[in-house]
């Protein structure tokens, strides 16, 4: 596979500040439905999937970005995608109010989208562009003719200060249910790769299988359906849960919940995030200390406001948890990693603003 999945696994943790969208998703099309594979990538000390990425403009390429729930957005770096004489420390060079470039149309002005928290921030600099994109890989793929796209031309680890100096670092395929609050162009990507008339914007994850992922990456068939039929969201045992317009961001990915573990319940905004790769985190007011990890064969149950309800006991290698105090890291929201679609399904309905979990 492509080296930029290891620096995408390794550089930075992906706790995202970027929220919801606000916008009916029922945009123009242009071909079938697709169902995907996806990569599985990582061992003990974490695991991510992968969505390849084979087109943009009108170059082949072979990228591969972070298949994530947790935020809303593809960020490409701008580096073998542009020509690297545009490209510099403070950004992108061009004249007038925008620029087509390899079919891919930049358009002027810089943003930054946010990830982490206080305990550790990284950020990425870049435009916001629209392109032709392919994804998936010879196992299958699905073509968009102009979908949005963040280029970004540097990626700064605020907490050390350092630049992050090896290209795709940070390659994200975010498809939460809204926008950045960057700018509310810079959403999901899969909302134009629905190609069916007849199905309703949205997505369907099947459960990530814990076997098949490997430290070279192994690509595993059918876990994610375009477009959703009303079959998937009212018959196939999925508890829907609507979500909550949150302004600016949109509609908020975040779903009420109670966490329950070593005899506390916390009262608790949860994301199930699938771009957290290794440990997921309980945020608790009460919290004695700052952050600390829950032991090995700690109980956690995690009931949504839905009556959705998921229990998993930690183990020294997976299921990962830690406590924070959101009063430390100002980040509220319990988050719930990758470990979770490993015996879950997820389901996004964009139309409808909702998001469908479902027991394995």
């Amino acid at each position: 596979m492509k080296n930029n999945i290891l620096w995408l696994f390794c550089g930075f943790g992906l706790i995202v500040l970027i929220s919801s969208c606000s916008k009916d998703k029922t945009k123009p099309v242009t071909t079938t439905t697709s169902t995907l594979g996806l990569y599985e990538y990582g061992v003990d000390s974490g695991r991510r999937a992968f969505i390849p990425v084979t087109k943009i403009g009108n170059q082949s390429v072979e990228y591969y970005s972070v298949f994530d729930t947790g935020s809303s957005g593809m960020t490409i770096d701008a580096h073998g995608i542009i020509p690297d004489a545009m490209i510099s420390s403070t950004g992108i060079s061009f004249t007038g109010d925008s620029v087509t470039v390899n079919g891919i149309t930049i358009i002027a002005g810089q943003y930054t989208l946010s990830y982490g928290n206080k305990t550790g921030l990284t950020k990425e600099y870049g435009y916001l562009a629209y392109a032709p994109v392919t994804i998936g890989d010879a196992n299958g793929s699905t073509s968009a003719n102009r979908v949005p796209v963040f280029l970004y031309y540097k990626v700064v680890d605020v907490t050390s200060g350092k630049t992050m100096t090896v290209n795709h670092s940070l390659d994200i395929f975010g498809v939460g249910p809204g926008n950045s609050y960057a700018n509310s162009a810079i959403e999901s990507p899969l909302v134009y790769f629905n190609h069916d008339p007849g199905l309703i914007n949205g997505f369907k994850l099947a459960v990530l299988p814990r076997g098949q992922f490997s430290s070279t990456g192994t690509y595993v068939a059918g876990l994610l359906k375009i477009g959703l039929s009303s079959a998937d969201i009212t018959s196939n045992g999925f508890i829907m849960h609507p979500l909550t317009y949150g302004g600016a961001g949109g509609y908020s990915s975040n779903i009420a919940s109670t966490v329950t573990y070593n005899g506390q319940t916390v009262s608790t905004n949860v994301l199930f995030d699938s771009g957290t790769p290794l440990i997921s985190t309980i945020e608790n007011r009460l919290a004695v200390t700052s952050t600390g990890p829950l032991p090995a064969s700690t109980q956690v149950t995690v009931t949504t406001n839905m009556g959705f309800t998921y229990t998993y006991t930690t183990t020294n290698t997976t299921n990962l948890t830690q406590v924070e105090n959101p009063n430390v890291t100002g980040d509220y929201r319990t988050i719930f990693g990758i470990d979770f679609f490993m015996a879950n399904e997820f389901l996004t309905d964009y139309v409808h603003h909702q998001i469908g979990l479902k027991n394995n």
